[in-house]
C-alpha cells in the first residue's frame, strides 16, 4: 500500500522514510488508502494499522498530532456500520475532529483517508453536521441547508463566536446536485444576509459538490472549519480578476480562496512565533472572467485552466503553487479518472492528490479542484 505523501511511503505494510530530505513543517498532511483488494473489512483492517504507524511516526519525529480527519467511502449505506464497528473507528476517529462522505475514491480504494497533523497551538473548530432522518424528511435542499446552518450558528453563539469573523471554510456535499444545488445556494443567499456577509463585506471560502451520507432522506451536509481566535485583519480574501469574477456576478455566494494569517508556536519551541499564512482555496473549476465555462468537454484542458486559476488565487496572496499541502480533485465521469491522474503525476508528483467521483455545480464543468497551500514566516 502506498501513501500519497510528500515523505511517507508504505510498502509491503511497513513504515519506510524517504531518503530525500525534506522541510519540516508544522502541518503534514497525507492521503491514505488501502491496497483495491480484499473485503471491505480487510481492508479497514490494514487501514488502522497503517494509520497507527503513521501517527506514532508523526509523534516521534516531528512532535506533529492528529489534528482532524476526512473519510471518503464509496458507498456510505453499505460501509457505514462496519466502520463505525471498526477499531479504525473507535481507536482514531472517534477521537479527533473527523468528516466521513460518500465520495468514491477512484483508485478502487473503497475508501481514503486525508489527515492532518500539526505541533503548533492554533486553536481551530472543526464540525462535520448532518441531519437524522427525522430532521430530513419533508424538506428540500433549501430547507435542509437553512436546518444545518441554524445548528452551526447555535454551536458557535455560546462561545462569543460569529460567523462574519470567525467561520473561515465550508464544505457543503449534495445529492443529486443537478436539481438541489440552487436551493443551496438560495438558502445561503438568505442566510449570509442575515449574517452580513456581502459582496461589499465578505463571504466565505467554500466547496459546494456532489456527496452523499448514509442519511437517505438527507440532500444536503456540511462541514464547517472555524477559528475562535482570528480578527477581520488576520484575514485576505483572494481574487484574480484577469482569471475569475467575483461569484456574486452570477447569483452565488462564496470567496474564490482566503489567506489567514496567524502566530503560531511549535511544540518545544514556545518563546519564538514564527506566522504562518493558511491559503484555503475554494472549489474551483475552468471558468473565466466572465464566469463561463471553459473547455467545454475537454477534461485536461479544463484541469490545465482550473490550475491556472488556482495559480493566480495564490499568487494574491505571495503565495505559488509549491506551497500547496494537498489537492482533492472532483471528476463527473470516472471514466476520466486515469486522465486526470497520469497528468497531476507529471505536474505535482510530490503533492499528496485524491481523485473522488463527485459532481460537479454544473453540468459544464468536468471536473473541480480544491487545496490546502501554507508558508511561514518569522
Amino acid at each position: 500500500m502506498i501513501l500519497h505523501s510528500i515523505c511517507i511511503i508504505f510498502a509491503e505494510d511497513k513504515l519506510h522514510l524517504s531518503k530525500k530530505k525534506r522541510e519540516n513543517k508544522m502541518d503534514k498532511y497525507i492521503i491514505i488508502s488501502p491496497e483495491a483488494k480484499g473485503t471491505f473489512i480487510e481492508r479497514l483492517n490494514i487501514l488502522y494499522l497503517n494509520v497507527k504507524d503513521y501517527l506514532d511516526y508523526e509523534l516521534l519525529s516531528g512532535q506533529r498530532t492528529l489534528q482532524y480527519c476526512k473519510v471518503f467511502l464509496s458507498d456510505s449505506q453499505n460501509q457505514s456500520e462496519d466502520l463505525k464497528d471498526s477499531l479504525l473507528y473507535e481507536e482514531v476517529l472517534s477521537l479527533t475532529a473527523c468528516s466521513i462522505v460518500e465520495q468514491p475514491p477512484l483508485d478502487g480504494s473503497k475508501i481514503a483517508l486525508l489527515i492532518k497533523t500539526s505541533n503548533t497551538s492554533i486553536p481551530f473548530i472543526f464540525q462535520s453536521l448532518r441531519l437524522t432522518e427525522e430532521e430530513a424528511s419533508g424538506c428540500d435542499s433549501y430547507q435542509q441547508t437553512a436546518k444545518l446552518f441554524e445548528k452551526y450558528l447555535q454551536s458557535i453563539e455560546d462561545k462569543g463566536l460569529t460567523m462574519e469573523r470567525n467561520l473561515v471554510r465550508t464544505w457543503i456535499y449534495v445529492t443529486h446536485i443537478d436539481v438541489n444545488y440552487q436551493g443551496v445556494v438560495d438558502a445561503r443567499n438568505d442566510i449570509f444576509r442575515q449574517q452580513d456577509l456581502t459582496s461589499s463585506t465578505h463571504y466565505i471560502a467554500s466547496t459546494g459538490i456532489g456527496g452523499a451520507t448514509p442519511v437517505r432522506q438527507a440532500s444536503v451536509a456540511i462541514d464547517f472549519l472555524t477559528y475562535p481566535n482570528i480578527q477581520e485583519e488576520d484575514k485576505k480574501y483572494l481574487q484574480a480578476l484577469d482569471h475569475l469574477n467575483p461569484t456574486h456576478e452570477y447569483g452565488v455566494a462564496f470567496e474564490r480562496g482566503t489567506r489567514l494569517t496567524l502566530p503560531v508556536h511549535q511544540a518545544g519551541n514556545l518563546n519564538n512565533p514564527t506566522y504562518l499564512h493558511q491559503y484555503f482555496i475554494s472549489g474551483t473549476a475552468s471558468i473565466d472572467k466572465y464566469g463561463k465555462v471553459v473547455y467545454e468537454g475537454d477534461v485536461l484542458r479544463q484541469t490545465g485552466r482550473l490550475l491556472e486559476n488556482i495559480g493566480a488565487l495564490l499568487k494574491d496572496g505571495d503565495a505559488t503553487m509549491n506551497d500547496i499541502r494537498y489537492f482533492i480533485i472532483y471528476l463527473r465521469d470516472i471514466s476520466d479518472y486515469h486522465h486526470v491522474d497520469n497528468l497531476m503525476q507529471k505536474l505535482y508528483p510530490h503533492i499528496p492528490r485524491i481523485i473522488v467521483e463527485a459532481r460537479v455545480c454544473r453540468p459544464g464543468w468536468l471536473i473541480e479542484m480544491e487545496c490546502i497551500a501554507e508558508k511561514t514566516r518569522t
